[in-house]
């Protein structure tokens, strides 16, 4: 089949299994990490404001592969040996919770201004503003970027083979060191994760025009 044998498919699917792993724990990860970083990038306190904004510059202005040895290496020499999946997935969370934050930050602040105040003539907490007013028009707008940047964080798993992570990538590397068949190899991974990739856009487009409709 293609000239690789039934096992050595089954051993790029196994690596497409991790690479998914590794991607949600990037995601959940980074919403935990970018929530945070949103609010606090759109607080009014001008401290708060500085120290998110250098936090996510920093981390932009890093490669994501640089980060990934950071973490790896840099818990080693702290005398903890992690898992390559622990570290990548560390370095994930860090490298999406600095995007999507900038993401969500763009897109609360893209609600008018009226609204909020709309709201406070309510009568109704900061709290309550923001989950009942704001938050759910904020949404509407981050989902495209959101899934846009999601997609983002599947392909860019791949760069996790610089510590040994075994996914996708990984995997179609090992297969193609021992079959020298680098097109046949490479096309079946691109294949699989345009598969991953393409049905997250398509299910945020329908989630998309629901939410306009309600």
């Amino acid at each position: 089949m293609l000239g690789l044998t039934v096992q050595q498919i089954a051993y790029i699917f196994q690596g497409a299994g991790w690479t998914i792993v590794l991607s949600l724990l990037g995601f959940v990860g980074g919403t935990i990490f970018g929530l945070p970083l949103a609010l606090a990038r759109s607080a009014r306190a001008r401290w708060l404001r500085v120290i998110s904004s250098g936090l996510v510059q920093f981390i932009q202005g890093v490669p994501l592969p640089v980060i990934m040895f950071v973490v790896y290496f840099g818990i080693s020499i702290g005398g903890f040996e992690v898992p390559a999946l622990v570290a990548a997935g560390l370095a994930m969370t860090l490298y999406a919770g600095a995007y999507l934050g900038e993401i969500w930050k763009g897109c609360i602040q893209a609600v008018p201004k009226t609204q909020w105040e709309a709201a406070e003539c309510l009568a109704l907490t900061k709290p309550q503003r923001f989950v009942h007013v704001i938050l759910p028009q904020a949404l509407r707008i981050a989902i495209p970027p959101t899934v846009g940047f999601l997609v983002q964080i599947v392909k860019n798993t791949s760069y996790a083979v610089v510590i040994n992570f075994f996914d996708l990538t990984y995997s179609a590397k090992v297969i193609n060191n021992s079959t020298f068949k680098p097109f046949t190899v490479f096309t079946i991974a691109a294949l699989i994760y345009f598969a991953i990739c393409f049905p997250m856009s398509v299910m945020a487009r329908r989630f998309e025009r629901k939410l306009h409709r309600n």
